[in-house]
């Protein structure tokens, strides 16, 4: 009786912690701190390469765009950056606007980054913060004073991605939220033609 007993609290217990995982009441990741140190060394070994690598500004873009892909979660940002606009967008807009995204902000950060040749970005440090890990690294410019660039990292995508970046305190899901939704009151709302726009900036 006793022995039925503890299998049914141990079933009981099992049960309701693998449901409070289920609805978010426990973070449980696959994703861990070194993993996510990992990813981001790895982006920055990238970034400090392609900086430094000597090419035109038009070659860059492309190059920082790829990286933005392999180790960004695109979709996720750009749906953020939709904002509220995005529960009345149709899939066939969410898809275009994401694309349309993913290489504008590669060429707006992709010129942030260009600020940084002959400089370079080390990782320094990383832990876990509520549902994901923020990695911290330290940015070293020619004439400037280091500073910090922190990256969220989470594995919600399904595989390990960052999905926010902080330079010099600007947060990048806050500011993109805020810009395109300024872009998208001068175009009254018109996420179609805000898409085509963007493809130009």
């Amino acid at each position: 009786m006793a022995s039925n007993t503890m299998v049914s609290r141990r079933l009981f217990v099992g049960t309701g912690l693998a449901a409070a995982a289920a609805f978010g009441a426990l973070p449980v990741w696959a994703l861990n701190t070194d993993q996510a140190r990992a990813l981001i060394g790895r982006a920055v070994d990238d970034i400090n390469g392609i900086i430094n690598s000597g090419k035109s500004e038009a070659q860059m873009y492309p190059a920082f765009e790829k990286l933005f892909v392999q180790y960004a979660d695109v979709p996720t940002i750009a749906i953020s950056a939709l904002g509220t606009a995005a529960r009345g967008a149709s899939d066939a807009q969410k898809a275009a606007f994401t694309k349309a995204f993913q290489g504008y902000i590669s060429r707006k950060y992709g010129r942030r980054f260009r600020e940084f040749i002959g400089g370079k970005i080390e990782v320094t440090d990383a832990r876990p913060v509520k549902s994901y890990f923020e990695v911290i690294s330290t940015a070293y410019l020619r004439g400037e004073s280091p500073f910090e660039v922190r990256w969220h990292v989470s594995d919600r995508a399904g595989k390990n991605l960052f999905f926010n970046i902080i330079i010099e305190g600007v947060n990048m899901l806050a500011s993109e939220r805020t810009e395109i939704g300024a872009m998208l009151d001068k175009r009254k709302g018109d996420i179609d033609r805000l898409i085509a726009d963007m493809q130009s900036m």
